[in-house]
């Protein structure tokens, strides 16, 4: 079987609207250094943590409404990043499709399971109740988090399931979603050299 090709997986995309302005740049094939600011600092922790734990390169500025709410901000973000992971993605020859990762933060857990798959499908289940409705850092809600991964899944086109396990601090169950995602992505995501083209019956992804 051939080695999958070496072509750089890179995206650079700008989107701007009356609610935010987002300039976002990645390498799926990083080692996870990132530079974000968002002007939502609880995002900005949790975007850090995706490219750390995903491997994945990642440089965003963003600024927007957030006097109003930190909504648009963080759904723009999301959008964006979800293209440009889609874009950087190229055909899909050569992935191993497939990502699994069960993450702890101390007393919360999470599992999330991706599959590049080209068909957008999120199921996000387990947060305890009144978690939509928490503030975390000053700006982020809690029901955010689902939003995020709703944005970037149908951007992305990826097929992902995220379950809460356990957990009480909502900081801690955010975190620990949003490691397991990029835990399992980064295992989607990685280029398999015993796969050969495009892994998929169809031929295409």
């Amino acid at each position: 079987m051939s080695s999958p090709a070496l072509t750089p997986r890179t995206a650079s995309r700008v989107r701007s609207t009356s609610e935010s302005t987002v300039e976002l740049e990645l390498n799926l094939d990083g080692t996870g250094a990132s530079r974000i600011d968002t002007s939502v600092p609880f995002f900005d922790h949790m975007l850090t943590a995706f490219a750390k734990h995903s491997l994945t390169d990642l440089t965003v500025r963003a600024s927007g409404d957030t006097d109003i709410d930190a909504h648009h901000t963080v759904e723009d973000v999301s959008i964006v990043l979800g293209q440009a992971i889609l874009e950087a993605l190229g055909d899909k020859s050569g992935i191993s499709r497939y990502g699994d990762a069960l993450v702890p933060l101390d007393e919360a857990l999470a599992q999330a399971v991706v599959d590049i798959s080209g068909r957008p499908y999120l199921v996000h289940t387990g947060e305890p109740a009144g978690f939509e409705h928490h503030l975390i850092g000053g700006h982020f809600t809690g029901s955010l988090v689902r939003h995020s991964f709703e944005a970037i899944t149908f951007n992305a086109a990826l097929t992902v399931h995220v379950r809460v396990l356990g957990g009480r601090d909502p900081h801690h169950i955010a975190e620990a979603e949003y490691k397991a995602f990029a835990r399992a992505f980064r295992q989607a995501k990685a280029l398999d050299p015993l796969v050969d083209g495009i892994p998929s019956t169809k031929g295409a992804l």
